[in-house]
């Protein structure tokens, strides 16, 4: 996978907290995590964050209000084009941009419908959110409650150290997945799930969470299948290549943060009762199925 480096890196589609401190708040909207979260602590937080479904957020106190992104040092840092592509915000910058890019031409082919831009927060341990104030164990998520990915950079050396994906492109896989959820909140399927899980059993609840999860990597498979064509504003690629490797890397990415593969290495006893995200078969099995179709409609599901 190599980025091209006469692509114009929006900055304008990030928000960066890194300098800010954590908070609190109400819950506005449950967080969509990417598998669970997990930091420092690792893979027992990671296995509590499964066996409790979306309830990843730590309630920190504080009044519930968003604190302020500075772009200053990434509008500088990015600015470079010479270099930007060997940072890791920039390079995460551009994926936004190509993740957006995509959606943006392909919701109203495919949904109907004007596609509505959401931010992704870098955070550094702890970010105030309107789901609750979260901190680096939850991972990287989407908050219903205010249309913001949430990502502290430092999951993916959790990711290839901890989890083992290594890959590069698991970290455009892991953006695409919570863009996947923002697809579904803008089109409705996640508040047809809500409604569908009022009055369900834990277990059934959890199956109606799973088949969120499913369809988040399916839509992550076809921006991949598609990623390759995106653009920026100057109308350059944004992507110089795309290899096959690259997207098996995604594929194993999928497959490491899998329900019964985090409870297997977090030493308990493999539950299906308590998946919410699904399995490391089923969650490979969905990307695989929105790539090799590059269609949203192929990731349909009911509720």
């Amino acid at each position: 996978m190599e980025l091209n480096e006469n692509a114009d890196i929006d900055t304008s589609q990030v928000e960066d907290r890194r300098g800010s401190g954590g908070g609190g708040g109400g819950l506005g909207g449950l967080p969509i995590p990417i598998g669970g979260g997990g930091l420092v602590g690792i893979i027992i937080t990671l296995v509590i964050a499964v066996v409790g479904g979306y309830f990843g957020i730590n309630a920190m106190g504080g009044d519930g209000s968003n604190q302020a992104g500075d772009n200053g040092n990434i509008n500088q840092e990015c600015g470079d084009k010479a270099s930007a592509t060997k940072q890791l915000d920039c390079r995460n910058v551009l994926y936004v941009n190509s993740i957006q890019a995509f959606w943006k031409q392909e919701t109203p082919e495919a949904f109907g419908m004007q596609y509505q831009p959401a931010k992704t927060v870098f955070f550094k341990s702890r970010v105030n959110t309107a789901c609750g104030a979260a901190d680096s164990g939850v991972g990287p998520f989407y908050c219903p409650g205010d249309n913001l990915v949430y990502i502290d950079l430092s999951f993916y050396q959790v990711l290839a150290k901890q989890l083992g994906a290594p890959g590069e492109f698991a970290q455009p896989y892991v953006l695409a997945h919570e863009y996947g959820h923002h697809i579904q909140d803008i089109t409705g399927t996640e508040a047809k799930m809500r409604r569908a899980q009022e009055g369900a059993s834990n277990s059934e609840k959890n199956a109606l969470s799973v088949k969120l999860e499913l369809q988040a990597d399916c839509y992550a498979g076809v921006w991949s299948k598609a990623a390759s064509t995106t653009t920026s504003a100057n109308g350059q690629r944004i992507f110089k290549s795309l290899t096959e490797q690259d997207i098996q890397e995604g594929i194993q990415t999928a497959g490491q943060i899998g329900d019964d593969t985090l409870q297997q290495k977090g030493g308990g006893t493999v539950n299906p009762a308590e998946f919410t995200h699904g399995t490391s078969a089923q969650r490979q099995q969905s990307f695989s199925t929105g790539y090799n179709t590059g269609d949203p409609k192929s990731c349909d599901t009911s509720f």
